[in-house]
């Protein structure tokens, strides 16, 4: 039996694939997009000396490109699907403690290697400017956790509240992001945010969100942010560009809310397709071990980049790599793709078993995880009721 064959038997009937291939697009996406705008400039005449740039800045015909890649709004979507089914009738605190505990091993180990990295760094006089940009690469994915620990938490009052009001109980968050978008308050209302896809999520694993729903939401979504941008005067662009003075993403606006619901739409029109297209042994594995391996993925994409990074300097500054992001800098990127994503994961078959031991490491852990009914990250082998 191949090992694509060996999972697909593994995996049980009731199991909803579908979530899972979603979960792994959104991972994806956030790691294509942040490898594709965050272009690390090494000064000329002191190549050790790194500042941050965009290509968003010079190019404004890649602002379309941030509508597909930018997709935390899917990935809170599946978080709140998976929270709301692995919760089911059991007690909140060892519910609690166990996903949050699958939270932090990833996160743990990354910062036992960077904090002592940073102090070196320190040590040895490198430019303030580039362990500026070396913290702030490394770090600044974390805030999505925060939030997602604060959803989490909340999951059982999410879930009443949609029981008592149904998907009505996310007009008062719109709202609050909608004060938020006037008042520039800041990315404390973030959890407010994004608990819309999280709570559409819910709804999803409760039974609350039907197919036809997407044909409302896709469209809505859409010309949602059409107005918003065009008439409103909100930014095109799904994520931040430095100079812009405004972010849809931090805090979330209205234009992050419309551009999930158009993605979500589109996810439930295509589910019985997609869900067809699982059944297939070769197209299941992979989305299998990118479940695995998401929170590992996510947390070391940026040190994947940063280790190319340092190690190109070594044959001199290479276009796409260490030069500022204008003309042709987007293609010249696109070749260093395959090479993040080989380093990346040389990280994971590095850290895998710190994170989560010997069980998850190994590909039969399919079954490990659906004998115990739990996954060993975050949301795979989520069971439906």
């Amino acid at each position: 039996m191949s090992w694509t064959t060996r999972i697909a038997a593994a995996t049980p009937e009731h199991r909803d694939r579908t979530i899972d291939a979603l979960r792994a697009v959104a991972i994806v996406g956030v790691i294509l997009g942040h490898w594709l705008v965050s272009a690390v400039v090494s000064d000329p005449q002191r190549p050790a000396a790194w500042h941050g740039a965009s290509p968003l800045s010079g190019h404004p015909a890649l602002v379309p490109a941030t509508w597909v890649l930018q997709t935390l709004g899917l990935f809170f979507f599946a978080g709140g699907y998976s929270a709301a089914r692995s919760l089911g009738g059991k007690a909140y605190r060892p519910w609690l403690t166990a996903r949050l505990t699958r939270l932090a091993r990833p996160v743990a180990v990354l910062f036992a290697v960077w904090v002592p990295v940073m102090l070196v760094l320190r040590l040895t006089a490198v430019p303030g400017s580039t362990r500026r940009l070396v913290q702030s690469l490394i770090t600044h994915p974390m805030w999505f956790l925060l939030v997602f620990v604060v959803l989490t938490a909340l999951t059982p009052l999410l879930r009443e509240a949609l029981f008592r009001y149904g998907l009505w109980a996310a007009l008062p968050l719109v709202a609050l992001v909608a004060v938020s978008d006037v008042q520039r308050w800041n990315g404390l209302v973030a959890p407010a945010g994004w608990a819309v896809p999280y709570l559409l999520g819910i709804a999803l694993a409760e039974g609350r969100l039907p197919r036809r729903a997407g044909a409302i939401l896709g469209p809505a979504g859409a010309v949602a942010g059409a107005v918003l941008v065009l008439g409103l005067g909100y930014p095109a662009g799904a994520v931040g560009v430095p100079g812009d003075g405004r972010s849809n993403l931090n805090p979330p606006t209205l234009f992050a809310l419309a551009l999930a619901a158009t993605q979500i739409g589109m996810f439930l029109l295509l589910r019985p397709w997609l869900a067809g297209r699982l059944r297939r042994p070769a197209v299941w594995a992979p989305v299998v071990l990118l479940n695995l391996a998401a929170m590992t993925l996510f947390c070391w994409h940026q040190s994947a980049l940063l280790l190319v990074t340092a190690g190109g300097l070594l044959a001199g500054p290479l276009p796409g790599l260490h030069d500022a992001p204008v003309g042709a800098w987007p293609l010249h990127r696109l070749v260093w793709l395959p090479l993040f994503a080989l380093v990346l994961a040389g990280l994971w078959t590095l850290v895998r078993r710190g994170e989560s031991g010997p069980a998850s490491a190994r590909v039969g852990a399919v079954e490990d995880v659906d004998a115990r009914g739990e996954a060993q990250q975050v949301g795979v082998g989520d069971r439906q009721r």
